[in-house]
């Protein structure tokens, strides 16, 4: 048994609704608070007084934190591409020059230029690269994040990703949830259709993904320079028969696939920079999580997801930094939900929501993203005495603590 504290605040994150707008006012926050755990998980929160009176008494360690500081869960990062070799900074210039993300596809560049360094580069080179990403994301709170594959794009090279992944997840503290983004763009390789291509994918590569336990979530990409609507329905449909989670890249560019992802009953529906009314109100009366990445708007120089008219209409939206090498190269999933709460008017509740719980529920993770009894003890603490500064300061502020499973990792 372990206490930790005392914190000023704690922002518990507790007893709030996964889908809809939010207020600052339904934020539980404990005042000069403690937190008790054992074995991983939070057994306990309260007044750190009250709590220290039972440590004392039955002789618990203690993680005593000394100076002004705010507690909150770990940040969950519900979509990164963080497995990848080379970079795509000729892209980056391209587009500052006036190009689009699809022309510059079409001449050689974008997801294709990735998969070329991928496949080249070696099984210890793609894990040490992603190990320092992941050490960025730990050191910044993230406990939890999502890592896809689809830089692959042949049954070689997308289990070597998967592979990675997971030895990856083994390595350091952090959580990695493996999804397999085979489906994310016809490789220029496959001499078929598209339809011939997800076929292969569902015939060979699923079922030696779900036979060596690589992932348990499959994605697709629907896009007019990826995947059709239909292609796609039927590609994920054929996944979720076979037992894997669905979530779908969706009206990036343009509409379509969070009707795919509705239809399909999948966790989550991510973008959304091109959604309409009509898309709105189909995921506003889902159970899919419009899941929203301002740093693909911010990489792309387009506008944000219209999170601001998700809430309203009743949607359950996180927020996740889409980490990879040519549309989002930041990663700083703190900074971006703070310049999204700005230009969408989220408020300080709905902002992180959408880094903890909500973003949780995205992966179906039931047992993160809020400190309360029964969660897993991964815990955020900032050098602050009022949580209003976290995302005031729009990602400068960063924290100084961090525990995964109970164990201090930073």
């Amino acid at each position: 048994m372990k206490l930790i504290g005392p914190f000023k605040q704690l922002l518990t994150m507790d007893g709030l609704p996964h889908k809809g707008s939010l207020h600052d006012e339904q934020l539980e926050i404990i005042q000069d608070a403690g937190i008790l755990v054992e074995d991983g998980m939070i057994l306990k929160t309260g007044f750190f007084p009250f709590l220290e009176d039972e440590a004392q008494q039955y002789g618990y360690d203690y993680d005593f934190i000394q100076g002004d500081y705010i507690a909150m869960p770990g940040m969950i990062d519900a979509h990164t591409h963080i497995c990848y070799a080379g970079n795509r900074a000729v892209d980056y210039s391209m587009r500052l020059a006036g190009k689009s993300y699809l022309e510059i596809a079409a001449m050689g560049g974008g997801i294709w230029s990735t998969v070329q360094k991928t496949r080249n580069a070696s099984n210890d080179l793609l894990l040490h690269l992603m190990l320092k990403r992941l050490e960025v994301l730990q050191s910044e709170g993230i406990t939890s994040v999502e890592v896809k594959s689809g830089y692959g794009l042949n049954i070689h090279d997308e289990l070597r990703m998967l592979e990675v992944i997971s030895n990856a997840d083994s390595l350091l503290p952090i959580d990695v949830i493996p999804t397999c983004l085979a489906a994310h763009i016809k490789p220029k390789d496959f001499t078929g259709t598209n339809l011939q291509y997800l076929e292969m994918l569902l015939e060979k590569l699923l079922p030696m993904v779900k036979s060596r336990e690589l992932c348990k979530r499959v994605d697709v990409f629907v896009e007019k320079s990826a995947f059709t609507m239909d292609e796609s329905l039927f590609y994920v449909k054929n996944a979720k028969s076979m037992g894997f989670e669905i979530t779908v890249h969706a009206d990036q560019f343009t509409v379509g696939g969070s009707e795919v992802a509705c239809n399909a009953g999948a966790l989550s529906a991510d973008h959304l920079e091109a959604s309409l009314e009509n898309e709105i109100s189909m995921l506003a009366q889902s159970n899919t999580v419009a899941v929203c990445l301002p740093g693909a708007s911010m990489g792309l120089g387009l506008p944000f997801a219209p999170v601001r008219k998700l809430l309203d209409a009743g949607a359950s939206v996180a927020i996740a930094s889409d980490w990879n090498p040519g549309s989002a190269p930041m990663g700083d999933l703190l900074l971006q939900a703070s310049v999204l709460g700005a230009y969408e008017h989220l408020s300080l509740a709905e902002t992180l929501a959408g880094i903890t719980f909500r973003a949780a529920k995205a992966m179906n993770l039931n047992d993160r993203g809020i400190v309360k009894k029964g969660c897993i003890a991964d815990m955020i603490a900032f050098p602050t005495s009022d949580y209003r500064e976290v995302i005031y300061r729009q990602g400068k502020l960063k924290p100084d603590h961090v525990w995964k499973k109970g164990q201090k990792i930073k």
